[in-house]
């Protein structure tokens, strides 16, 4: 996991802990997106033999956690929780019914009917 630590952060845009590491699994994941698509297409290929897709399943399992799609978890933008997250708005639910009454959010309203 060290390795993959930033050296310096703006701790400006960061709300607690969570939401930096959830900023790096996700610089993580792109970085190595293509690689595991790769490895993925090799396993699933019954054309290769058995031996190379064998290979290509323990590189995978070998790679970090961070590098897996299911690692990166939508969070708020304001608080930083991570449940009842709107994600058109990437706000949890208070945060955005507090921003929408007080008209901060462009294009949203109360409802009236």
């Amino acid at each position: 996991m060290s390795m993959f630590r930033s050296k310096r952060l703006d701790l400006g845009c960061f709300v607690n802990v969570k939401v930096i590491r959830d900023h790096t699994k996700r610089k993580v994941f792109a970085e190595h997106e293509q690689e595991r698509q790769a490895l993925r297409y090799i396993i699933r290929n019954l054309s290769l033999p058995a031996r190379t897709r064998a290979q290509a399943q323990l590189q995978l399992a070998q790679m970090h956690c961070y590098t897996r799609p299911t690692q990166i978890r939508n969070r708020c933008i304001e608080g930083g929780k991570g449940r009842g997250v709107l994600r058109d708005f990437k706000m949890t639910r208070y945060n955005f019914r507090m921003n929408a009454l007080a008209g901060s959010i462009p294009g949203v309203k109360k409802a009236a009917w």
